[in-house]
């Protein structure tokens, strides 16, 4: 009922021959309008990636923003853990992370998905590079004392990006 007052869905009460009536539910049209913004933002990523050149300088700039984007999403990581915290955000960030523990003692978080996908395809030095810079940001926050000791790209179709840590996560 919250969703038909908020004008995403609409109802439609059939008869029955016997007992109450059956809602039959389904999207309002005018709320598809609402679901196209997912879309545009993707299309605004792939732009953005297609326009900054990976340059050595543009790199560092682009990995120094993603560091300070990093720090502000560390704010709202939520409870628990360092850890915790950590697999969190790259889990709400549509990573599907998967946590081991090598030999060396390391964390490593294997990146099951890659949300950034299109935008990879486009360039994948400058958002692999923000990517890294985020999870540096996270770092700085969550852990100062854990190092970043490898982030390993893949594919973005397979995914399967590799971060490790060390040093106290």
């Amino acid at each position: 009922e919250r969703l038909r007052e908020a004008g995403l869905v609409e109802r439609v009460r059939t008869r029955q021959p016997r007992g109450r009536p059956r809602d039959m539910w389904s999207l309002d049209p005018a709320a598809r309008a609402s679901i196209q913004p997912q879309q545009a933002y993707a299309d605004l990523g792939r732009w953005l990636a297609r326009a900054i050149s990976p340059g050595r300088n543009r790199l560092r700039a682009v990995e120094a923003a993603g560091r300070e984007a990093g720090r502000a999403m560390a704010q709202d990581a939520g409870e628990g853990t360092a850890e915790d915290k950590m697999h969190a955000t790259l889990a709400s960030m549509g990573f599907a992370p998967m946590r081991r523990i090598e030999a060396s003692g390391a964390l490593t978080y294997e990146l099951c998905n890659c949300p950034y996908r299109d935008a990879v395809r486009e360039n994948q030095p400058v958002v692999c590079t923000l990517h890294r810079g985020i999870t540096r940001g996270l770092l700085d926050a969550l852990a100062p004392e854990t190092k970043l000791t490898a982030f390993v790209p893949r594919d973005p179709v397979d995914a399967g990006c590799d971060i490790e840590l060390s040093g106290g996560l």
